[in-house]
């Protein structure tokens, strides 16, 4: 499948489709960064903070809540928040992870190597990031769509990604900033991004235990939708009914396989 230009997708369409294959509980949402603060500012409906908090809880707010919101640096609680999105620089102190010695981290040199591991966006380019539902088409369009999804869920979505123009998806773990592995690589990158939400998304984003993350680009995700379409034509879909651990396995098997 050729990919579109995320100018031509129906973001709307998108998310209609997509929660009609996996039952989503969670809203889908859009990310962009801004090179001016005044470009996120003139987003239709955007709300901005009168208070300080984590990207975490910023993103939560489009997904768990339904909000469009810009930050800007200065919104933002520390380096950690701000490095990951490309808002402050990735320098030497912040390199250092001083804060997390004795924290997440046994030594210095252990804090210095996760921060080296994280894949943030360059510092210089934008001024501010706005989230926003994905089917509002506020964000005109998203750099990256947020997926919040169960393990099944994801695997399916993942399996729709594959379905043509296979890949092998190698996928890291830097453990706590886990939206380096999520939104920061896929901002970065460009490439699809799955990460296991770390303790700050859960304890002030609010994750709940049994989701994951996947960070794509709309034309990422109108792939993985289409995937997934001529999936469940072929009966491999989204919930996966159990079959039973002492059934014989060949009636089931034939289902999907006795043309073969």
């Amino acid at each position: 499948m050729q990919q579109q230009s995320a100018d031509s997708i129906d973001l709307g369409g998108l998310v209609a489709d997509l929660n009609s294959l996996l039952r989503l509980k969670t809203n889908v949402i859009g990310m962009k960064l801004f090179a001016q603060a005044a470009e996120m500012e003139a987003i239709p409906k955007i709300r901005r903070p009168n208070a300080i908090h984590t990207t975490d809880q910023i993103v939560s707010m489009a997904s768990r809540l339904g909000w469009t919101v810009g930050i800007t640096a200065d919104d933002l609680v520390g380096a950690q928040c701000r490095a990951v999105i490309g808002l402050s620089p990735q320098d030497e102190k912040w390199l250092a992870g001083e804060n997390y010695v004795g924290v997440w981290h046994g030594t210095a040199d252990d804090a210095r190597k996760r921060q080296e591991a994280l894949d943030v966006v360059p510092f210089g380019q934008y001024q501010a990031l706005a989230v926003s539902l994905l089917a509002s088409g506020r964000l005109d369009p998203p750099d990256i769509c947020l997926v919040y999804a169960t393990p099944g869920q994801m695997i399916i979505l993942i399996n729709g990604l594959q379905y043509t123009g296979y890949k092998k998806f190698e996928w890291g773990v830097v453990g706590e900033t886990a939206c380096a592995d999520s939104w920061g690589r896929a901002l970065k990158t460009g490439e699809p991004s799955l990460s296991l939400p770390c303790y700050a998304e859960r304890r002030y984003g609010g994750v709940p235990d049994e989701e994951m993350l996947m960070a794509l680009k709309p034309s990422h995700l109108a792939k993985a939708i289409e995937g997934m379409k001529a999936l469940a034509k072929n009966g491999l879909r989204y919930p996966i009914p159990p079959y039973g651990i002492q059934s014989d396995v060949r009636a089931g098997m034939g289902v999907s396989y006795a043309k073969k």
